[in-house]
């Protein structure tokens, strides 16, 4: 269990971490945590940037990059000071992005769409269906000689690498940083639509690659509700680090783009295909990577490219049930809440197969399973009184007149007899303080892929050896 403190001056024997986040808690505890929770009024202050220092990496010289969260004051896009999306925008964006990912991997991809329609689900305005317009994180890389900056969103469900590019001759959307102009870079060439790499975007991006009246190679990818980015597709020099450097990256310079990418300059594509960063790069990094997502808004993680591994990570098999595909795939097993396994069979997991995204928010697990974790949940938390649902945040609770509340703690069991602690930050979403719900959420349809979300993967250092076909999981990902 879990206990968990709602700040309100010296009642306990708590003490005050050097970096504030959404909770803090102090893991010396075993079997429980003291846990405070921090004012959510400084949680929003600090979506709004006030006086927030972010941290430096200390290692961002060794092949690993700082990551932020783009809702947060770590990441400020020039003329969009506070415009922050509601929780329950992110929770409709999240919900968009999900969709998507369960129509690409579904058999019946017009009878699901046919479904949705139907069900009204994830109701945006085209411009706004992007399936990378949920809570999503940035990294800043180098392109083009001499080298400029951007930050872009990595997304492990993504391959094709991508930047908007002047002259933008269809429409480029607000940016932090300048738009990448190809004709200040020395190293930028175009891919000629004869060559086979240009051949090679299909699988990448689902579409056909066009060609342009100059010969040139014309990428088009769609993420969501008709949210996209046509452009040239190109060989040019992404700088990750002052040691790492690749001249001839395959990647999109975006003429048309169209979304919720909300000031980044385009997309980091860590998926699996031959085009995506992870095999562009595997003489260098040897198809492996890992990450670490931070708590809250206003901290910072990681995202680390090459063999080195903790001695703490525990691997599980990537699931033969995804290979082909983009995406990551577990096979999960069961669920813990507040230390008891709970009575779901496996193959209520193994039917759908679920995936690990960095870019979906909240963990969606099958109807059954979900619906069993949060009877057990609602259980241990009874004698807390509830608050209104929010978007597909259906178990939620009002802390605001409670000092002290005891939170059950929830593990993620995969194959290879891998158990997986949820961090605090990962079990609970807050809204306010009078309205604090259960961060998971469950699928319509028995048959739907079950996805392990980023709020889930707070605090981990998830590492991705995607050369031996596992997945490995340690905690303190981000100290």
């Amino acid at each position: 269990m879990l206990l968990l403190l709602l700040c309100s001056g010296s009642k306990s024997n708590y003490r005050k971490p050097a970096r504030a986040s959404a909770f803090a808690y102090n893991s010396t505890q075993l079997s429980s945590s003291i846990i405070c929770l921090q004012a959510f009024h400084k949680r929003h202050l600090a979506r709004q940037g006030s006086h927030i220092l972010c941290p430096s990496l200390a290692n961002e010289s060794d092949s690993s990059l700082k990551v932020v969260h783009r809702h947060g004051p770590c990441f400020k896009p020039n003329g969009e000071k506070g415009k922050w999306p509601s929780h329950t925008e992110i929770l409709l964006q999240d919900q968009s992005r999900v969709n998507s990912i369960h129509s690409k991997l579904s058999a019946k991809t017009s009878a699901r769409l046919d479904k949705m329609k139907e069900k009204g689900a994830a109701t945006l305005p085209a411009i706004h269906g992007s399936v990378v317009g949920s809570g999503n994180y940035i990294v800043t890389v180098g392109i083009g000689t001499p080298k400029r900056k951007f930050s872009l969103i990595f997304d492990t469900g993504s391959d094709l690498t991508w930047t908007q590019c002047k002259p933008c001759v269809g429409f480029c959307y607000q940016q932090k940083e300048k738009i990448f102009d190809p004709k200040r870079s020395k190293s930028y060439r175009n891919v000629s639509c004869s060559s086979t790499v240009c051949s090679s975007l299909e699988s990448a991006t689902g579409n056909i690659p066009g060609c342009a009246s100059n010969k040139t190679c014309v990428y088009g990818i769609q993420y969501g509700d008709s949210s996209f980015s046509v452009g040239f597709f190109a060989k040019e020099t992404l700088t990750l680090t002052s040691k790492d450097v690749f001249p001839k990256f395959l990647l999109g310079c975006g003429q048309n783009n169209r979304g919720l990418f909300r000031g980044a300059a385009g997309l980091l594509g860590l998926g699996r295909n031959k085009i995506s960063l992870v095999y562009q790069t595997a003489s260098k990094y040897k198809k492996r990577f890992s990450y670490c997502l931070p708590s809250s808004s206003s901290s910072t993680g990681h995202l680390t490219f090459g063999p080195g591994i903790k001695k703490s990570v525990k691997f599980t098999p990537l699931s033969s049930a995804f290979q082909g595909s983009s995406f990551y795939g577990l096979d999960m097993t069961g669920i813990s809440v507040g230390g008891e396994k709970l009575p779901i069979a496996t193959t209520v997991f193994s039917t759908p197969g679920t995936i690990i995204d960095s870019g979906t928010v909240i963990t969606r697990l099958p109807p059954h399973a979900y619906t069993v974790l949060k009877t057990a949940f609602r259980q241990l938390m009874s004698k807390y009184p509830t608050a209104p649902a929010v978007s597909i945040l259906d178990t939620c609770y009002d802390f605001s007149e409670h000092e002290t509340i005891t939170i059950p703690k929830i593990s993620f069991f995969f194959n290879g007899g891998v158990e997986v602690d949820v961090d605090v930050t990962g079990i609970m979403f807050p809204i306010r303080a009078s309205q604090v719900c259960l961060a998971f959420a469950g699928n319509s349809d028995p048959s739907d892929v079950g996805i392990f979300g980023n709020v889930q993967q707070h605090t981990l250092e998830v590492v991705y050896d995607v050369a031996h076909g596992q997945v490995g999981f340690a905690a303190g990902g981000c100290s």
